[in-house]
């Protein structure tokens, strides 16, 4: 059965995520070589990811503050599932070298990523 694998990312809105970036990388030691936070789990493929986005980056809606990754093992029948059990999907995937996002939204009116790595 299509299943969520693990965690994925927490994407954050922020005035200035340029400032933050270099705040988490100088008070907590993070870096970021391809442009957010990566977090190698051994247990995990490939990677957990912690980004920053601007306030009005539209990516996911601007009056929610932060936005759950969730890693998947089959998107298709992962977002086939939730469309069975009456969850709302966006009807929108999109697929990159980096693997294939569908999106769906909580109860509480939350947008939540769902991500097959490539």
């Amino acid at each position: 059965m299509a299943s969520i694998t693990g965690f994925g990312g927490i994407f954050l809105r922020a005035n200035d995520p340029k400032a933050l970036y270099a705040w988490y990388e100088q008070h907590l030691g993070l870096t970021k070589p391809d442009g957010a936070f990566a977090f190698p789990v051994p247990t995990q493929h490939p990677q957990i990811v912690f980004s920053l986005f601007k306030q009005d980056n539209d990516y996911f809606p601007p009056a929610q503050k932060a936005m759950l990754n969730l890693q998947v093992d089959d998107l298709d029948g992962v977002m086939d599932r939730l469309i069975a059990e009456g969850v709302t999907v966006d009807p929108e995937r999109a697929s990159y070298d980096f693997g294939k996002f569908g999106w769906l939204t909580d109860p509480e009116g939350n947008r939540v990523e769902l991500w097959q790595p490539a």
